[in-house]
Protein backbone atom coordinates (compact mmCIF):
# COMPACT_ATOMS: atom_id res chain seq x y z
CA UNK A 1 0.00 0.00 0.00
CA UNK A 2 1.27 3.45 -0.82
CA UNK A 3 2.40 5.66 2.03
CA UNK A 4 0.62 9.00 2.69
CA UNK A 5 3.70 10.80 1.37
CA UNK A 6 3.62 8.79 -1.88
CA UNK A 7 -0.09 9.48 -2.16
CA UNK A 8 0.60 13.22 -1.83
CA UNK A 9 3.28 13.05 -4.54
CA UNK A 10 0.86 11.19 -6.83
CA UNK A 11 -1.81 13.87 -6.28
CA UNK A 12 0.67 16.58 -7.26
CA UNK A 13 1.68 14.74 -10.44
CA UNK A 14 -1.95 13.97 -11.32
CA UNK A 15 -2.64 17.69 -11.75
CA UNK A 16 -1.02 17.49 -15.19
CA UNK A 17 -3.64 15.07 -16.48
CA UNK A 18 -6.59 16.47 -14.54
CA UNK A 19 -6.05 20.12 -15.56
CA UNK A 20 -3.72 19.97 -18.60
CA UNK A 21 -4.37 23.57 -19.63
CA UNK A 22 -2.79 24.75 -16.39
CA UNK A 23 -0.38 21.98 -15.39
CA UNK A 24 0.24 19.99 -18.58
CA UNK A 25 3.64 21.57 -19.20
CA UNK A 26 4.87 21.34 -15.58
CA UNK A 27 7.63 18.82 -14.86
CA UNK A 28 6.59 17.40 -11.50
CA UNK A 29 9.76 15.31 -11.23
CA UNK A 30 11.87 18.37 -10.44
CA UNK A 31 12.79 19.66 -7.00
CA UNK A 32 12.34 23.44 -7.11
CA UNK A 33 15.11 25.67 -5.81
CA UNK A 34 12.84 26.96 -3.01
CA UNK A 35 12.81 23.49 -1.44
CA UNK A 36 15.98 22.68 0.48
CA UNK A 37 17.09 19.78 2.66
CA UNK A 38 20.76 20.74 2.70
CA UNK A 39 21.97 20.51 6.28
CA UNK A 40 24.35 23.44 5.82
CA UNK A 41 21.97 25.48 3.69
CA UNK A 42 20.02 28.51 4.85
CA UNK A 43 16.33 27.89 5.44
CA UNK A 44 13.41 30.03 6.55
CA UNK A 45 13.43 28.36 9.97
CA UNK A 46 13.71 30.91 12.80
CA UNK A 47 17.09 31.03 14.52
CA UNK A 48 15.63 29.84 17.82
CA UNK A 49 14.69 26.54 16.15
CA UNK A 50 17.86 26.10 14.06
CA UNK A 51 19.14 23.31 16.32
CA UNK A 52 15.94 21.36 15.60
CA UNK A 53 16.46 21.35 11.82
CA UNK A 54 18.45 18.08 11.50
CA UNK A 55 15.79 16.27 13.51
CA UNK A 56 13.01 17.79 11.42
CA UNK A 57 14.73 16.80 8.16
CA UNK A 58 15.26 13.27 9.48
CA UNK A 59 11.49 12.72 9.33
CA UNK A 60 11.49 11.55 5.72
CA UNK A 61 7.71 11.06 5.47
CA UNK A 62 7.04 14.58 6.71
CA UNK A 63 9.66 16.09 4.41
CA UNK A 64 8.23 14.18 1.43
CA UNK A 65 4.75 15.47 2.26
CA UNK A 66 6.00 19.06 2.42
CA UNK A 67 7.79 18.63 -0.90
CA UNK A 68 4.68 17.25 -2.58
CA UNK A 69 2.51 20.14 -1.39
CA UNK A 70 5.13 22.63 -2.59
CA UNK A 71 4.08 21.45 -6.06
CA UNK A 72 0.35 21.34 -5.34
CA UNK A 73 -2.30 23.92 -6.10
CA UNK A 74 -6.02 23.78 -5.33
CA UNK A 75 -7.39 21.12 -7.68
CA UNK A 76 -11.07 22.03 -7.24
CA UNK A 77 -10.71 25.82 -7.59
CA UNK A 78 -8.00 25.46 -10.26
CA UNK A 79 -10.35 23.41 -12.45
CA UNK A 80 -12.84 26.28 -12.30
CA UNK A 81 -10.22 28.97 -12.95
CA UNK A 82 -9.01 26.97 -15.96
CA UNK A 83 -12.29 27.93 -17.65
CA UNK A 84 -11.05 31.51 -18.12
CA UNK A 85 -10.43 31.06 -21.88
CA UNK A 86 -14.01 29.79 -22.33
CA UNK A 87 -15.98 32.00 -19.95
CA UNK A 88 -13.74 34.98 -19.26
CA UNK A 89 -12.42 36.33 -15.98
CA UNK A 90 -15.39 38.46 -14.96
CA UNK A 91 -18.04 35.87 -15.78
CA UNK A 92 -16.35 33.22 -13.62
CA UNK A 93 -16.32 35.67 -10.72
CA UNK A 94 -19.98 36.58 -11.20
CA UNK A 95 -21.11 32.96 -11.41
CA UNK A 96 -19.26 32.08 -8.20
CA UNK A 97 -20.78 35.06 -6.41
CA UNK A 98 -24.25 34.09 -7.64
CA UNK A 99 -23.79 30.49 -6.48
CA UNK A 100 -22.60 31.62 -3.03
CA UNK A 101 -25.38 34.18 -2.56
CA UNK A 102 -28.35 32.35 -4.04
CA UNK A 103 -27.40 28.69 -4.47
CA UNK A 104 -26.29 26.62 -7.45
CA UNK A 105 -29.84 26.48 -8.82
CA UNK A 106 -29.64 30.24 -9.47
CA UNK A 107 -26.78 29.80 -11.96
CA UNK A 108 -28.21 28.74 -15.33
CA UNK A 109 -26.10 26.14 -17.17
CA UNK A 110 -23.49 26.19 -14.42
CA UNK A 111 -20.26 24.49 -15.52
CA UNK A 112 -19.56 21.17 -13.70
CA UNK A 113 -16.35 22.62 -12.28
CA UNK A 114 -18.36 25.28 -10.41
CA UNK A 115 -20.83 22.68 -9.12
CA UNK A 116 -17.99 20.57 -7.76
CA UNK A 117 -16.27 23.62 -6.27
CA UNK A 118 -19.36 24.58 -4.24
CA UNK A 119 -20.21 21.00 -3.30
CA UNK A 120 -16.72 20.34 -1.97
CA UNK A 121 -16.95 23.40 0.28
CA UNK A 122 -20.46 22.51 1.46
CA UNK A 123 -19.47 19.07 2.74
CA UNK A 124 -18.20 19.49 6.30
CA UNK A 125 -15.80 16.56 6.77
CA UNK A 126 -16.16 14.14 9.67
CA UNK A 127 -12.77 15.16 11.05
CA UNK A 128 -14.11 18.61 12.01
CA UNK A 129 -16.29 19.31 15.08
CA UNK A 130 -18.96 22.00 14.45
CA UNK A 131 -19.49 22.65 18.18
CA UNK A 132 -15.78 23.24 18.75
CA UNK A 133 -15.62 25.53 15.70
CA UNK A 134 -18.48 27.68 17.04
CA UNK A 135 -16.84 27.77 20.47
CA UNK A 136 -13.53 28.85 18.93
CA UNK A 137 -15.26 31.64 17.01
CA UNK A 138 -16.91 32.96 20.17
CA UNK A 139 -13.60 32.86 22.06
CA UNK A 140 -11.79 34.79 19.32
CA UNK A 141 -14.32 37.57 18.75
CA UNK A 142 -12.77 39.72 21.46
CA UNK A 143 -9.34 39.60 19.80
CA UNK A 144 -10.72 40.20 16.29
CA UNK A 145 -12.60 43.29 17.42
CA UNK A 146 -9.89 44.88 19.54
CA UNK A 147 -6.54 43.47 18.43
CA UNK A 148 -6.80 42.32 14.81
CA UNK A 149 -7.19 45.83 13.29
CA UNK A 150 -3.77 46.67 14.75
CA UNK A 151 -1.90 43.49 13.74
CA UNK A 152 -3.32 42.70 10.30
CA UNK A 153 -0.74 44.84 8.45
CA UNK A 154 2.10 43.07 10.26
CA UNK A 155 0.56 39.69 9.56
CA UNK A 156 0.43 40.42 5.83
CA UNK A 157 4.03 41.65 5.81
CA UNK A 158 5.14 38.43 7.48
CA UNK A 159 4.11 36.54 4.33
CA UNK A 160 6.28 38.77 2.12
CA UNK A 161 9.62 38.18 3.85
CA UNK A 162 10.53 35.20 1.71
CA UNK A 163 11.01 35.89 -2.00
CA UNK A 164 9.97 32.38 -3.03
CA UNK A 165 6.56 32.72 -1.39
CA UNK A 166 6.02 36.42 -2.18
CA UNK A 167 6.71 36.53 -5.94
CA UNK A 168 3.15 35.76 -7.19
CA UNK A 169 1.86 38.95 -5.57
CA UNK A 170 4.40 41.04 -7.47
CA UNK A 171 3.64 39.46 -10.83
CA UNK A 172 -0.07 40.18 -10.45
CA UNK A 173 0.26 43.88 -9.70
CA UNK A 174 0.37 44.06 -5.91
CA UNK A 175 3.22 46.56 -5.61
CA UNK A 176 1.11 49.70 -5.38
CA UNK A 177 -0.04 51.00 -1.99
CA UNK A 178 -3.63 51.03 -3.29
CA UNK A 179 -3.47 47.35 -4.22
CA UNK A 180 -1.81 46.58 -0.88
CA UNK A 181 -4.58 48.38 1.03
CA UNK A 182 -7.21 46.38 -0.84
CA UNK A 183 -5.40 43.13 -0.10
CA UNK A 184 -5.11 43.97 3.61
CA UNK A 185 -8.79 44.87 3.89
CA UNK A 186 -9.88 41.76 1.99
CA UNK A 187 -7.69 39.59 4.21
CA UNK A 188 -9.07 41.25 7.33
CA UNK A 189 -12.61 40.78 6.03
CA UNK A 190 -12.08 37.06 5.45
CA UNK A 191 -10.57 36.31 8.85
CA UNK A 192 -13.05 38.50 10.74
CA UNK A 193 -16.02 36.90 8.97
CA UNK A 194 -14.84 33.51 10.24
CA UNK A 195 -15.59 34.46 13.86
CA UNK A 196 -19.06 35.85 13.27
CA UNK A 197 -22.05 33.82 14.51
CA UNK A 198 -23.23 31.46 11.78
CA UNK A 199 -19.82 31.17 10.08
CA UNK A 200 -20.65 27.48 9.51
CA UNK A 201 -23.72 28.48 7.50
CA UNK A 202 -23.50 27.67 3.80
CA UNK A 203 -24.72 31.20 2.96
CA UNK A 204 -22.44 33.01 5.43
CA UNK A 205 -19.98 35.74 4.51
CA UNK A 206 -17.19 33.40 5.63
CA UNK A 207 -18.18 30.76 3.06
CA UNK A 208 -18.36 33.25 0.23
CA UNK A 209 -15.13 35.04 1.10
CA UNK A 210 -13.27 31.70 1.34
CA UNK A 211 -14.58 30.72 -2.09
CA UNK A 212 -13.51 34.06 -3.54
CA UNK A 213 -10.05 33.81 -1.97
CA UNK A 214 -9.60 30.37 -3.51
CA UNK A 215 -10.69 31.58 -6.94
CA UNK A 216 -8.35 34.56 -6.72
CA UNK A 217 -5.40 32.30 -5.93
CA UNK A 218 -6.35 29.88 -8.71
CA UNK A 219 -6.64 32.71 -11.22
CA UNK A 220 -3.14 33.80 -10.23
CA UNK A 221 -1.89 30.25 -10.85
CA UNK A 222 -3.63 30.07 -14.21
CA UNK A 223 -2.23 33.41 -15.28
CA UNK A 224 1.34 32.57 -14.29
CA UNK A 225 1.46 28.94 -15.41
CA UNK A 226 -0.05 29.53 -18.86
CA UNK A 227 2.52 32.19 -19.71
CA UNK A 228 5.79 30.36 -20.05
CA UNK A 229 7.92 33.47 -19.69
CA UNK A 230 6.38 34.69 -16.43
CA UNK A 231 6.94 31.84 -13.98
CA UNK A 232 9.95 29.60 -13.33
CA UNK A 233 8.72 26.33 -11.82
CA UNK A 234 12.30 25.10 -11.41
CA UNK A 235 12.96 27.94 -9.02
CA UNK A 236 9.64 28.62 -7.31
CA UNK A 237 7.55 25.46 -7.63
CA UNK A 238 3.81 26.03 -8.11
CA UNK A 239 2.50 29.59 -7.52
CA UNK A 240 0.77 29.91 -4.14
CA UNK A 241 1.16 26.21 -3.28
CA UNK A 242 -0.95 24.59 -0.59
CA UNK A 243 2.05 24.36 1.71
CA UNK A 244 2.15 28.19 1.80
CA UNK A 245 -1.57 28.33 2.58
CA UNK A 246 -1.11 26.27 5.75
CA UNK A 247 0.69 28.86 7.93
CA UNK A 248 -1.49 31.65 6.51
CA UNK A 249 -4.68 29.81 7.44
CA UNK A 250 -3.51 28.63 10.85
CA UNK A 251 -2.44 32.15 11.90
CA UNK A 252 -1.22 32.05 15.51
CA UNK A 253 -2.17 28.40 16.19
CA UNK A 254 1.40 27.14 15.48
CA UNK A 255 2.68 29.37 18.30
CA UNK A 256 -0.03 27.95 20.54
CA UNK A 257 1.07 24.43 19.56
CA UNK A 258 4.75 25.18 20.11
CA UNK A 259 4.04 26.50 23.61
CA UNK A 260 2.04 23.40 24.53
CA UNK A 261 4.66 21.10 22.95
CA UNK A 262 7.50 22.71 24.89
CA UNK A 263 5.49 22.39 28.08
CA UNK A 264 4.92 18.71 27.34
CA UNK A 265 1.14 18.89 27.47
CA UNK A 266 -1.95 18.54 25.33
CA UNK A 267 -4.20 21.42 24.34
CA UNK A 268 -6.59 22.76 26.95
CA UNK A 269 -10.32 22.65 25.99
CA UNK A 270 -10.22 26.35 25.06
CA UNK A 271 -7.05 25.91 23.02
CA UNK A 272 -8.60 22.93 21.26
CA UNK A 273 -11.50 25.18 20.20
CA UNK A 274 -9.06 27.72 18.75
CA UNK A 275 -7.33 24.93 16.84
CA UNK A 276 -10.59 23.56 15.45
CA UNK A 277 -11.63 26.98 14.18
CA UNK A 278 -8.27 27.31 12.42
CA UNK A 279 -8.62 23.84 10.87
CA UNK A 280 -12.09 24.74 9.59
CA UNK A 281 -10.76 27.99 8.14
CA UNK A 282 -8.04 26.04 6.34
CA UNK A 283 -10.56 23.47 5.09
CA UNK A 284 -12.63 26.25 3.51
CA UNK A 285 -9.42 27.46 1.86
CA UNK A 286 -8.97 24.03 0.28
CA UNK A 287 -6.34 22.44 2.50
CA UNK A 288 -6.45 18.65 3.06
CA UNK A 289 -6.63 16.92 6.44
CA UNK A 290 -3.04 15.68 6.24
CA UNK A 291 -1.79 19.29 6.50
CA UNK A 292 -4.11 20.06 9.41
CA UNK A 293 -2.93 18.18 12.47
CA UNK A 294 -4.84 18.51 15.75
CA UNK A 295 -2.15 17.83 18.39
CA UNK A 296 0.60 20.22 19.55
CA UNK A 297 3.29 17.87 18.26
CA UNK A 298 1.59 17.38 14.90
CA UNK A 299 0.95 21.08 14.25
CA UNK A 300 4.40 22.18 15.42
CA UNK A 301 6.10 19.46 13.37
CA UNK A 302 4.35 20.37 10.11
CA UNK A 303 4.81 24.09 10.64
CA UNK A 304 8.51 23.90 11.50
CA UNK A 305 9.27 21.39 8.74
CA UNK A 306 7.69 23.71 6.19
CA UNK A 307 10.03 26.50 7.31
CA UNK A 308 13.01 24.12 7.60
CA UNK A 309 12.60 23.13 3.93
CA UNK A 310 11.85 26.60 2.53
CA UNK A 311 15.04 28.21 1.29
CA UNK A 312 15.76 31.59 2.86
CA UNK A 313 15.59 34.51 0.48
CA UNK A 314 14.87 38.21 0.67
CA UNK A 315 15.30 40.51 -2.30
CA UNK A 316 13.87 43.62 -3.92
CA UNK A 317 10.70 41.66 -4.66
CA UNK A 318 10.03 41.18 -0.97
CA UNK A 319 11.23 44.67 -0.09
CA UNK A 320 8.87 46.26 -2.61
CA UNK A 321 5.89 44.41 -1.17
CA UNK A 322 6.85 45.42 2.36
CA UNK A 323 7.19 49.08 1.39
CA UNK A 324 3.86 49.07 -0.46
CA UNK A 325 2.11 47.42 2.47
CA UNK A 326 3.57 49.86 4.98
CA UNK A 327 2.52 52.80 2.77
CA UNK A 328 -1.05 51.52 2.38
CA UNK A 329 -3.75 53.79 3.76
CA UNK A 330 -6.16 51.56 5.68
CA UNK A 331 -8.35 54.26 7.23
CA UNK A 332 -10.76 56.10 4.89
CA UNK A 333 -12.13 57.98 7.91
CA UNK A 334 -10.54 61.47 7.89
CA UNK A 335 -12.09 62.58 11.16
CA UNK A 336 -9.90 63.23 14.20
CA UNK A 337 -10.77 59.78 15.56
CA UNK A 338 -9.93 58.19 12.22
CA UNK A 339 -6.57 59.93 11.98
CA UNK A 340 -5.76 58.99 15.57
CA UNK A 341 -6.54 55.32 14.85
CA UNK A 342 -4.34 55.43 11.74
CA UNK A 343 -1.44 56.84 13.78
CA UNK A 344 -1.86 54.21 16.50
CA UNK A 345 -2.21 51.37 14.01
CA UNK A 346 0.84 52.26 11.94
CA UNK A 347 3.11 52.61 14.95
CA UNK A 348 1.82 49.43 16.53
CA UNK A 349 2.28 47.56 13.23
CA UNK A 350 5.90 48.63 12.95
CA UNK A 351 6.81 47.58 16.49
CA UNK A 352 4.84 44.34 16.12
CA UNK A 353 6.75 43.48 12.95
CA UNK A 354 10.15 44.24 14.49
CA UNK A 355 9.47 42.25 17.66
CA UNK A 356 7.47 39.30 16.33
CA UNK A 357 8.31 38.97 12.65
CA UNK A 358 11.90 40.25 12.62
CA UNK A 359 12.64 38.75 16.05
CA UNK A 360 13.82 42.11 17.37
CA UNK A 361 16.31 42.69 14.54
CA UNK A 362 15.93 46.43 13.84
CA UNK A 363 18.66 46.35 11.21
CA UNK A 364 16.84 43.65 9.21
CA UNK A 365 13.61 45.62 9.57
CA UNK A 366 15.28 48.77 8.25
CA UNK A 367 16.70 46.83 5.28
CA UNK A 368 13.18 45.59 4.56
CA UNK A 369 11.92 49.17 4.49
CA UNK A 370 10.49 49.43 8.01
CA UNK A 371 11.93 52.51 9.70
CA UNK A 372 11.05 52.84 13.38
CA UNK A 373 11.29 56.18 15.17
CA UNK A 374 10.42 57.56 18.62
CA UNK A 375 6.88 58.47 17.53
CA UNK A 376 6.28 54.85 16.54
CA UNK A 377 7.23 53.65 20.02
CA UNK A 378 4.84 56.17 21.56
CA UNK A 379 1.92 55.23 19.31
CA UNK A 380 2.62 51.52 19.78
CA UNK A 381 2.64 51.90 23.55
CA UNK A 382 -0.61 53.84 23.49
CA UNK A 383 -2.23 51.26 21.19
CA UNK A 384 -1.05 48.43 23.42
CA UNK A 385 -2.65 50.01 26.47
CA UNK A 386 -5.89 50.60 24.57
CA UNK A 387 -6.00 47.01 23.24
CA UNK A 388 -5.19 45.48 26.63
CA UNK A 389 -7.80 47.57 28.44
CA UNK A 390 -10.58 46.70 26.02
CA UNK A 391 -9.74 43.03 25.80
CA UNK A 392 -9.43 42.70 29.56
CA UNK A 393 -12.80 44.33 30.09
CA UNK A 394 -14.53 41.98 27.65
CA UNK A 395 -12.51 39.04 28.95
CA UNK A 396 -13.85 39.63 32.44
CA UNK A 397 -17.39 40.04 31.13
CA UNK A 398 -17.10 36.70 29.29
CA UNK A 399 -16.55 34.96 32.63
CA UNK A 400 -19.61 36.45 34.33
CA UNK A 401 -22.73 34.39 33.46
CA UNK A 402 -25.17 37.29 33.96
CA UNK A 403 -23.52 39.53 31.34
CA UNK A 404 -21.63 37.02 29.18
CA UNK A 405 -24.20 36.91 26.38
CA UNK A 406 -24.72 40.68 26.39
CA UNK A 407 -20.97 41.21 26.07
CA UNK A 408 -20.82 38.78 23.16
CA UNK A 409 -23.68 40.57 21.40
CA UNK A 410 -21.77 43.81 21.83
CA UNK A 411 -18.71 42.22 20.20
CA UNK A 412 -20.84 40.99 17.30
CA UNK A 413 -22.22 44.50 16.73
CA UNK A 414 -18.71 45.95 16.75
CA UNK A 415 -17.46 43.26 14.41
CA UNK A 416 -20.37 43.91 12.03
CA UNK A 417 -19.38 47.59 11.84
CA UNK A 418 -15.76 46.56 11.37
CA UNK A 419 -16.63 44.33 8.43
CA UNK A 420 -18.55 47.21 6.84
CA UNK A 421 -15.48 49.45 7.22
CA UNK A 422 -13.36 46.96 5.30
CA UNK A 423 -15.64 47.66 2.34
CA UNK A 424 -16.90 45.34 -0.38
CA UNK A 425 -14.38 42.52 -0.60
CA UNK A 426 -13.87 41.58 -4.25
CA UNK A 427 -11.02 39.08 -3.80
CA UNK A 428 -9.80 39.44 -7.37
CA UNK A 429 -6.54 40.35 -9.05
CA UNK A 430 -6.18 42.72 -11.98
CA UNK A 431 -8.40 41.36 -14.76
CA UNK A 432 -6.08 42.87 -17.39
CA UNK A 433 -3.45 40.25 -16.56
CA UNK A 434 -5.74 37.51 -17.81
CA UNK A 435 -6.85 38.94 -21.14
CA UNK A 436 -4.18 37.35 -23.37
CA UNK A 437 -5.17 33.83 -22.24
CA UNK A 438 -7.61 32.92 -25.03
CA UNK A 439 -8.70 29.38 -25.82
CA UNK A 440 -6.94 29.49 -29.19
CA UNK A 441 -3.62 30.14 -27.48
CA UNK A 442 -3.65 26.94 -25.41
CA UNK A 443 -3.61 23.52 -27.02
CA UNK A 444 -5.01 20.36 -25.45
CA UNK A 445 -1.73 19.55 -23.71
CA UNK A 446 -1.58 22.93 -22.02
CA UNK A 447 1.21 24.36 -24.18
CA UNK A 448 1.04 27.84 -25.61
Amino acid sequence: MNSPAMESAWKATAQATQIPSMYGHVDFSITPERFTVEIGGQSDLAEEFSAWRPQLLANEKQVARIKAYTMMGDLVADAYAALIPEYGFQRLVKMLEQACDHGMESVPSAPPALVRFIQEMERLPAWLDPKLIAQGARLERNAYVHSAPFVIRGGIIGTFLNKYAALPMVLTGALSSKAAARRINETAFFFASMVMPGALDRHSAAFKSAAMVRLMHSMVRFNLLTRGDRWDVKTYGIPIPQIDQMPAGLLWVPQLALRAFRQGRSFTPAERAHVELARYRCFLLGLPEELLAETPQGIAGLYLTRHATLRKGFDETSSGLVRATMAADLTPDRSLAGRLHAWLERGFSKIHIVRNVMRGNKHAAAEAGIQVGPADHISAAAASILIAARMTLYGIAARIPMIRDAADRSLVRKLTRQLAQYGHAEFTTNADTYRPAHASQINENGHR
